[in-house]
Formats: structure tokens, sequence, C-alpha cells
């Protein structure tokens, strides 16, 4: 059985976009974009909401091609379009960059998944995050949180029915007064 976690950054109010997407405030150190990075490599399939995707399509392919492109970009760029990936979407036609799109059921889609053998899955995008959230599919948060108060937007934490106990296994301190936080979901 294949592990679901979802990271992201987010601000010390809880939201990994503020009014409009913007996301400025959130630019990662660049010890934090190779936390990101290390993650990336290490997980067996993505998966994506149509928002996070459309962010992330049009960058990620071609930012090695880029000037001023750093090594590190690269990397990332280049494990980004080499890693399986799966959107969920009900209005997309189709995906690139190794890529397949599902518009049926998500949750059905993400518990067959995980039920398979396979390396950890990363979930990314509020919408897809807190469907696996309230469904109680999600094994691992992982929380960079900024220094920031931004006052709304797009929220980390979904509303739940029932309370998810979680249990602290990592935390450090990093470049900007970023604290990374990880939690195990106790089941």
């Amino acid at each position: 059985m294949r592990k679901l976690i979802y990271g992201m950054n987010v601000s010390l109010d809880g939201y990994i976009a503020a009014p409009g997407d913007d996301i400025g405030w959130s630019v990662p150190s660049d010890e934090l974009f190779q936390y990101w990075s290390d993650r990336l490599q290490a997980t067996g399939l993505s998966l994506y909401g149509r928002k996070l995707w459309q962010m992330m399509c049009p960058y990620w392919p071609t930012v090695a091609q880029q000037p001023g492109a750093t090594p590190a970009e690269a990397g990332f760029a280049r494990r980004w379009r080499d890693m399986p990936k799966v959107v969920f979407s009900s209005t997309l036609g189709q995906v690139d960059w190794n890529t397949r799109l599902v518009s049926g059921e998500a949750v059905a889609e993400i518990a067959r998944l995980k039920a398979q053998d396979g390396g950890p899955m990363d979930i990314g995008g509020a919408t897809l995050a807190a469907a696996a959230m309230r469904a109680g599919l999600i094994d691992e948060y992982v929380l960079a949180t900024a220094p920031v108060l931004v006052g709304g937007g797009t929220p980390f934490f979904t509303a739940l029915d029932d309370w998810v106990n979680l249990k602290l296994v990592e935390t450090r301190t990093l470049p900007g007064d970023v604290v990374l936080t990880r939690y195990e979901t106790r089941r």
C-alpha cells in the first residue's frame, strides 16, 4: 500500500495562496527548494488538481532553458517532467509530461492508486487534497510555514466532519525563519 503525502508552503495563518492566488510570499530558500526537490525524487506518483497543474505545467518543462535557471531548478524540472503524474479535472481535455488525466470520481481513484504497490504519492492542490483529507486518505502532512500573515486566500486545511489526530515526526527551522513540520496521521 502506498503512502499519500500532502505538503505545501503555507502562511502562518494557514493559507497556501493569498487572495488572488498570490504566492509571492512563499518563495523558498535554496535549502527549502532542495527539500522539496528531494521529496519529489523520493515520490513514486504525483497527484494534481487542475488549478495547481495549470500553474506548474507551463513553467517546469522549460525552466532549464530559461536564462538564469539554476542547476537546482534544472534538476527539479527534470525530475518533475519524468515523474508519473495524475491530474484530476472535469474540464481539461488533455495533459502532457508523463501525465494521465482522470475526469471521474477523484476519491475513488486516489483510494485505488493508494492500494497499489509503489513509492509514496504526493497530492497537490487545495481542492483535491481537501477531498482526500475528508475521506481519510492522507497519511502525512508536510508544512513549510512562512512567517507571514496573508489574511485570507486558499487554505491548506479544509473543514472536517471529524478530528484527524496527528503525530509530529519532524520539525526544523530553515532560512528565512521558515519552520518545516511533518506529521503522520494516527490511525
